[in-house]
């Protein structure tokens, strides 16, 4: 992975946790749900006009791709009502970057060389440790469902990785995925409160501007990476965006952090190293 690549995915899983805590800040989880799914179709409408269209053989993978994302943001709505940022976040992304590098390797063809799976297991592990610190005195359905959310985040992970990779224009092809997302998430929004969805600009401004920009903008630049380096290595090195989780959900939601915690996320630290030393 080269060293642009790399900053570029870093400053993703800024942007990734940042929109996560926006959604758990809020009083209103749903609202701000709603917000960030519906909001991102905005910037995406503007990549849609913009660049390339996206080749014809990546549609099927849009498609597909607009399913998984909303069943992800299902499954993160319900986790989030159940358990804390510092829980549920790391426990949702834990598991996805293994499952990604057991699959691309096994299936897709793609190769790894030994200190990259070093980097990989590392940061996999030190992300589902942040979470698992509390995990005996937490809610076991927020467990299921941050678990529920991690499969659901490593298949659209997969998809998005071999359709951008068919695209052509992966910007673009996640532009799509956000436009045509926003559809199924709006109507649920209005199956569950009717009417909230044309209030979100006012009702959940943080997390319909800012959140829906900020989670365009950490996927596209994921997507995009996708295309410039092995499927596993950024979704792991995207995945290090808990250590922001964390620091966010105890500075800014005033969660504790225990030692368990601080000594997962330095483990998470070591992967991210062992990544950039890797060949």
């Amino acid at each position: 992975m080269s060293p642009g690549v790399f900053l570029a995915v870093l400053l993703a899983a800024l942007l990734h946790a940042g929109w996560n805590a926006v959604v758990k800040g809020g009083d209103d989880k749903l609202a701000g749900m709603a917000g960030m799914a519906i909001g991102h179709a905005v910037p995406g409408l503007l990549a849609v006009a913009l660049l390339p269209a996206p080749a014809p053989a990546s549609w099927p993978w849009i498609a597909l791709g607009v399913l998984l994302h909303f069943g992800y943001q299902c499954f993160l709505l319900v986790a989030y009502r159940l358990g804390d940022l510092s829980q549920v976040y790391p426990l949702a992304r834990g598991s996805a970057p293994l499952i990604v590098a057991a699959v691309s390797v096994g299936a897709l063809g793609a190769t790894l060389s030994g200190a990259e799976w070093l980097a990989v297991g590392l940061i996999a592990a030190g992300i589902l440790g942040v979470g698992l610190a509390r995990a005996g005195r937490a809610n076991p359905r927020a467990v299921w469902a941050a678990l529920g959310t991690g499969g659901f985040i490593a298949a659209y992970s997969l998809a998005d990785g071999t359709g951008a990779r068919l695209s052509g224009s992966p910007v673009a092809f996640f532009g799509w995925i956000a436009v045509l997302g926003a559809v199924p998430f709006a109507i649920f929004t209005e199956w569950r409160r009717p009417g909230l969805v044309l209030r979100l600009p006012v009702r959940v401004p943080a997390a319909f501007w800012g959140g829906g920009w900020a989670s365009f903008a950490a996927y596209a630049i994921v997507v995009w990476a996708f295309t410039e380096a092995p499927l596993a290595l950024v979704t792991a090195l995207r995945e290090t965006s808990i250590v922001f989780a964390v620091l966010i959900g105890a500075v800014v939601l005033r969660e504790r952090v225990e030692t368990a915690r601080i000594a997962a996320v330095l483990v998470t630290l070591g992967g991210v190293a062992a990544m950039r030393l890797a060949r």
